[in-house]
């Protein structure tokens, strides 16, 4: 019956419920017991618990690992929470000789301890006393329903039991099955705690949700009202979310909203973006696994737009270069309609400027334009190298260094006709010996 009403989660084993009436809460309870959730189970976790329970002191995981293991997913990253303080669980973990690492986040509750070989992130239950949509003050608390009420959305405000007890305050369990995405609470409370809150409910929104367009009128009421707080948070921390809202599902859907709701000229993004030429590439890049700025450069219309990006974002060198690339080359470096190679155009360029990235960034360029068979061309194809060499013009008798560049430019352009099939032999054939 139960693999009956719960289809969706192919690896729930047993289940139980109890709907306790807590602080004019209902908490959710089951239990989960799938391969996922016991391959967590090292060493290093095994010695972890039992020393929390050797303590007297509650341990669970919390957060986004809750959520990957409910839909059948084993977390990269597993979080912890704890009813200890940080200087309880500094105490317990000298006094058992585990090396503690990173101690800048203990005033905000966190420790990380190593076991085994594995470091274990945990922190103390904690209320926000202050908050300016940044950062928060916080103050530890033994209570696990005034932790979660402080999270952002109601799947990421569950936690798990080692015992696979999984405690749900704000129906996080059935938001998930039901692929709805919910602030905790109050929408604009939440997004006033911290306004990058905004960003995480669209990069959520394109993971978790089927199909786009449900949203609840309250959450983008909140956001239209309270995207100018974005201005405040730095850009690196706009980046990291934009990047993922760019990789994820329903991008198209998602972006136009951030201009709806005008949420975009505070994280960057241009007031005159072309969301048409948005809309072609967003359908180009589908399924082809391309990086955040290749889409991202389909909102900029010319290189100082890319320069402007940089500055409120922080982006790397590396994306910087791939966005004044794409903006720059993106209507003139086309396939060859009039020839049987129409890759031809781009090995060139990649042979001419000699950079050793410029492979890659032209498969971004290939992904923007749509042009997925010539992509996958490219991916098989080595750049030759060019057979000639300076030294090579010497030894016929040229040594004006001015006049062997030339030649080789030269010998290079006639080496590109051929299909890059030319030899040094044939090559230097047409250097006329002083």
């Amino acid at each position: 019956m139960l693999r009956h009403l719960y289809p969706w989660h192919r690896l729930l084993l047993s289940c139980s419920w109890s709907r306790v009436c807590l602080l004019k809460r209902y908490l959710f309870t089951m239990k989960l017991q799938s391969p996922e959730f016991q391959s967590l189970f090292t060493e290093g976790l095994k010695s972890l618990a039992e020393l929390f329970v050797k303590e007297n002191h509650e341990l669970r995981i919390a957060g986004g690992a809750v959520r990957d293991l409910l839909n059948g997913v084993k977390p990269q990253d597993v979080d912890f929470a704890t009813t200890a303080t940080p200087a309880q669980m500094k105490e317990m973990f000298q006094a058992a000789g585990i090396r503690m690492i990173n101690n800048r986040g203990e005033k905000h509750g966190t420790v990380t301890a190593r076991l085994h070989e594995e470091n274990f992130e945990i922190t103390t239950l904690r209320i926000d006393v202050t908050t300016d949509g940044r950062h928060a003050e916080v103050e530890f608390t033994t209570d696990w329903q005034k932790d979660a009420e402080r999270r952002d959305l109601t799947i990421n405000s569950m936690f798990l039991g080692f015992d696979g007890t999984l405690f749900d305050y704000f129906n996080g369990y059935a938001d998930l099955k039901n692929k709805k995405v919910r602030f905790v609470g109050h929408a604009k409370q939440r997004i006033q705690e911290d306004y990058l809150r905004i960003l995480r409910y669209f990069r959520f929104y394109g993971r978790i949700v089927d199909k786009p367009g449900d949203h609840d009128p309250e959450t983008l009421e909140a956001i239209a009202e309270n995207a100018k707080g974005l201005g405040g948070i730095s850009g690196e921390r706009i980046w990291v979310e934009l990047k993922k809202i760019l990789t994820g599902n329903h991008v198209n859907h998602l972006m136009h909203l951030i201009y709806d709701l005008d949420v975009a000229p505070y994280i960057g993004l241009p007031a005159n973006a072309s969301l048409e030429e948005f809309n072609k590439v967003s359908k180009n890049v589908d399924g082809f696994s391309s990086k955040p700025m290749t889409l991202l450069a389909s909102l900029l219309k010319v290189q100082d737009d890319v320069t402007k990006l940089d500055l409120r974002l922080k982006i790397s060198k590396e994306e910087k270069n791939l966005g004044l690339f794409i903006v720059k080359n993106r209507k003139d470096l086309i396939k060859a309609t009039d020839s049987s190679e129409p890759l031809k155009p781009y090995q060139d360029f990649i042979i001419d400027s000699r950079e050793p990235d410029m492979t890659g960034r032209v498969c971004e360029l290939l992904k923007y334009q749509g042009e997925h068979c010539l992509l996958k061309e490219m991916e098989c194809w080595s750049i030759p190298p060019f057979p000639v060499s300076g030294h090579d013009i010497r030894k016929v008798g040229i040594s004006s260094g001015k006049e062997i560049g030339a030649l080789l430019q030269q010998l290079r352009e006639q080496w590109k006709k051929s299909g890059y099939q030319m030899e040094k032999e044939e090559l230097l054939s047409y250097v006329k010996k002083p």
